[in-house]
């Protein structure tokens, strides 16, 4: 099989759909100031978190602005934001390769993509947003250095989704044993990546946020939750599982207590899995609204 990490991303769209925390996202619709607002998305993919908030109704007169460093996803993005609109209906104007404008009669939002280190970003942002956005990226970060650094990119509120919280778990299981074994070695490699990150990022951005200047004004869990239906996984969501296993193969081979014939034995049992529609995959993850404390 073919692994792309944009059609990752657009696998998971509908799991992320069902997993984002309705209360926390409730709390972010309650509290957003008047538009139009100026939104910027860091580790942004290919856009998907903006097709979200459109079609969800979160946001309609807005400034969004997508930062991510991988060129392969801004490229997609800059090609498949203008597909989805125009099919959706909307007006769509390019000002550039990196400016997209999408209107009709709901609806005007300026995109703007960039193909940046997002702490280079940080340094270069001319002026901060009414809302920041991290999804399904703040575990792959430093903490909490990296969020102090992210906060100056909002006047305000920091919504802050997907943060994985050390759980993974495949059912049914296949050996005890051999399933503990794999789960922690996934777990390490997240919690030894030479550029950070934490395979319990979410339960520690608790304590991290204390010595920031900011107050959690919601938070909940948003767990991947994958099974199949009569059989049959929705939408893309196989393709997903299979990329997961593609995340848990590349973590797990280099591991010396456990030999690779077992790694592949594991593997051809999970695919197997997918292939009959068996396989259930839950990973814990925690979604947070930050609000800036305000100064009088």
């Amino acid at each position: 099989m073919e692994y792309s990490f944009p059609r990752y991303l657009l696998s998971k769209q509908s799991v992320d759909d069902r997993a984002l925390n309705k209360d926390v996202l409730h709390a972010l619709k309650s509290n957003l100031p008047p538009e139009p607002l100026r939104i910027i998305e860091v580790g942004a993919g290919i856009g998907t978190m903006l097709r979200r908030l459109i079609r969800w109704g979160v946001i309609h007169q807005a400034e969004y602005v997508l930062v991510d460093e991988m060129s392969e996803n801004v490229e997609y993005a800059s090609a498949w934001i203008p597909q989805w609109a125009e099919e959706s209906g909307f007006g769509v104007e390019r000002s550039g390769t990196h400016r997209i404008r999408l209107t009709n009669t709901d609806f005007d939002i300026q995109v703007e993509l960039f193909p940046a280190d997002v702490f280079d970003f940080v340094k270069t942002n001319p002026m901060p947003a009414d809302v920041l956005i991290a999804h399904a990226f703040l575990d792959l970060l430093p903490m909490p250095d990296s969020l102090e650094k992210l906060l100056n990119l909002t006047k305000e509120l920091a919504w802050l989704t997907l943060n994985f919280d050390g759980v993974t778990t495949f059912e049914p299981i296949i050996d005890d044993e051999t399933d503990a074994l794999i789960e922690s070695r996934y777990h390490t490699t997240m919690d030894t990546r030479p550029t950070g990150g934490s395979s319990r990022s979410g339960r520690r951005l608790f304590s991290h946020v204390k010595s920031l200047d900011v107050e959690i004004f919601a938070a909940g869990s948003s767990d991947w939750v994958v099974h199949s239906v009569n059989g049959l996984y929705p939408e893309d969501e196989k393709y997903f599982l299979e990329f997961i296993l593609h995340f848990v193969e590349d973590s797990v081979w280099t591991c010396p207590q456990f030999p690779k014939e077992k790694l592949d034995e594991w593997l051809a049992a999970r695919r197997g899995q997918i292939s009959n529609g068996e396989l259930t995959y839950i990973a814990h993850q925690l979604d947070f609204l930050l609000k800036k404390k305000s100064r009088d």
